[in-house]
């Protein structure tokens, strides 16, 4: 049986990757489940490990893959492009290894239509909207208030979009967070896969 796809969205702020970070800490849940290394031409920041947070490419590495059909889907933001890349997710999933992805609102409807059978769209959302601007002014206190606003602009764009997912998670407290995220993958790999994985077991 072919693994499934979950797809990890939220605005810049929810947390998600935090989220995810957490929930791969799991040894259960590794056991069956492989984050998707992401593609971007932006500069590696200090606190990223290549080839784990992504993969660091130049314009012209992303080109040839996207001439080359090895992108599965790609987005631009604040001017860098992220991407998916095919193969790997085409190879875990058809050796049965589910496969976490962290992408935007059009990187998983993406999905969603490639994979519709077994793809999982979940929504991180953040308690309020107030409470996203000041994650996001936070994070970004050294970043020009141009960008922090396109950030919130495309944030409210995004969750806007969160009834198009099949699950949608409130990221207030980020331990509860993590254990709801978990509660939803166990529960589709369940659910789907016939007891592939062991919920109590977890």
């Amino acid at each position: 049986m072919k693994g499934l796809i979950f797809v990890v969205s939220g605005p810049s702020g929810s947390g998600k990757t935090t989220l995810l970070k957490k929930l791969l800490l799991d040894r259960s849940l590794r056991k069956v489940l492989v984050k998707s290394i992401s593609l971007t031409t932006r500069p590696q920041r200090s606190n990223e490990h290549r080839g784990r947070d992504y993969t660091f490419i130049t314009e012209k590495d992303f080109r040839s893959a996207q001439k080359a059909k090895k992108i599965l889907e790609w987005t631009r933001y604040l001017g860098y492009r992220y991407a998916t890349p095919k193969e790997f997710v085409d190879k875990q999933a058809g050796q049965g290894k589910h496969v976490v992805l962290c992408l935007d609102l059009k990187g998983a409807l993406t999905i969603k239509k490639f994979y519709p059978e077994n793809s999982v769209l979940i929504f991180v959302a953040p308690p309020s909207l107030r409470t996203l601007q000041q994650r996001i002014v936070k994070r970004c206190h050294k970043t020009r208030k141009e960008e922090i606003r396109e950030r919130l602009k495309l944030a409210r764009k995004e969750i806007l979009g969160s009834c198009l997912y099949d699950h949608c998670l409130v990221n207030k407290n980020l331990a509860q967070a993590v254990k709801d995220l978990k509660k939803i993958i166990v529960g589709e790999i369940s659910t789907r896969s016939k007891g592939f994985y062991d919920i109590h077991s977890a």
